[in-house]
């Protein structure tokens, strides 16, 4: 603003000496007029209409002075038509253009009159104040456009984690339930064993003796699995008696797998040692969610799911992945992931016996999911 306030008081200061359009007392008063456009543009969005006006009305202050079509008024009457056609819509929009383009005809005559200038000039600066407030509209729509879909970004998100917590919830309780199951089977087992010992603690006390060691073990194991179904919610009207499977049943997951025609290799490292059943369990849902979501999402040119079982002294790490190609590596491939409850199911599952689960595109292309879910005694 201060530049076009420069240049506008240089042609002001022509028209004074060199033209001897306007006099001295005009010529100060032109530039009180021009320097107050351009504070009232810089102000202009605290109160648009009101500024608007005033500018405006500084413009038709140029006329009765007769200096006709000056820099100042031309260019903040086009900055403002676009303001409120960009902040205000359509309908200021054409206000301001309506007054802009009588302005430029009554400041237009005196140059017209002299020959300054020439009727279809005048057309231009018509037709070029229409196309900024066509401008400042497009900018607008742009705006509410972009407005719309940060708005539409932010309910998807929302729904998003909605849905994951909705899965999650849902996730906890069949976990509790499994665990139910499982605790059930426990002190069932506790309360034969402890029975057989009973009645064989007079006859054969080491006998008996070795029963209540397995009750024991078996007790603690059953706690363990009770403090992890405090942690979960669980709905006790679909308990089931039905034994839970584990890694034992791994030979027949693959087989079945394979029957529906793809290829799956199983490798096992190191020395399989007995899980607790809780942990066994956990570990054979997430091969099995793993072979699920391969089959189901993919891609047309997999061909083989590689299954590796690793046994440590203290952990157990599963990895699954399969060939797909590199192409559907990509965003594209990852939708069916992030947004089912395979993978937060497995995540569950996997922090519920204080281990981790990662999944991602493999290094060679495909999908890759790893589980480390530690066997330690404590957990």
């Amino acid at each position: 603003m201060a530049v076009l306030f420069l240049y506008d008081a240089m042609n002001l200061g022509v028209q004074h000496v060199g033209l001897e359009v306007i006099s001295q007392a005009g010529l100060i008063f032109a530039l009180v007029l021009s320097a107050w456009m351009c504070v009232a543009y810089v102000c202009r969005r605290q109160s648009p209409w009101r500024f608007a006006i005033g500018i405006y009305a500084a413009a038709w202050g140029y006329v009765v002075l007769g200096v006709g079509l000056s820099p100042a008024p031309i260019v903040v009457m086009a900055l403002m038509m676009y303001h409120l056609a960009g902040s205000k819509g359509w309908k200021a929009a054409c206000v301001a253009t309506t007054l802009a383009t009588v302005w430029v005809v009554a400041a237009a005559q005196p140059l017209l009159v002299m020959g300054y200038i020439r009727i279809g000039e005048v057309g231009v600066l018509v037709m070029a104040g229409c196309l900024i407030s066509v401008t400042g509209l497009l900018a607008r729509a742009r705006h509410e456009r972009m407005r719309a879909l940060e708005e539409r970004t932010d309910q998807l998100k929302r729904e998003r984690d909605t849905r994951e917590a909705i899965a999650a919830a849902e996730e906890r309780a069949r976990i509790a339930r499994e665990i139910h199951d499982i605790v059930s089977h426990s002190l069932g087992t506790m309360v034969v064993m402890a029975d057989g010992a009973a009645q064989t603690v007079a006859s054969s006390p080491e006998q008996a003796g070795h029963a209540m060691e397995r009750v024991r073990d078996t007790g603690r194991d059953a706690m363990g699995e009770m403090r992890r179904m405090l942690d979960v919610l669980r709905d006790d009207s679909s308990a089931s008696r039905t034994p839970q499977p584990g890694l034992g049943r791994l030979d027949r997951l693959v087989d079945e797998t394979r029957q529906t025609g793809l290829r799956v290799d199983l490798h096992i490292e190191g020395e399989p040692v007995a899980l607790p059943a809780g942990l066994d369990l956990a570990a054979f849902r997430i091969v099995q969610e793993s072979l699920t979501n391969a089959r189901k999402h993919g891609d047309p040119l997999l061909s083989v799911v590689t299954v590796t079982l690793s046994y440590a002294p203290t952990e157990l790490s599963l990895r699954i992945v399969d060939d797909g190609s590199p192409a559907a590596t990509g965003s594209a491939a990852e939708v069916p992931w992030t947004t089912g409850h395979g993978l937060v199911g497995m995540r569950e599952r996997a922090s519920a016996y204080g281990g981790s689960l990662e999944a991602g595109p493999g290094p060679g292309g495909g999908f890759e999911v790893r589980a480390f879910l530690p066997i330690g005694e404590e957990r």
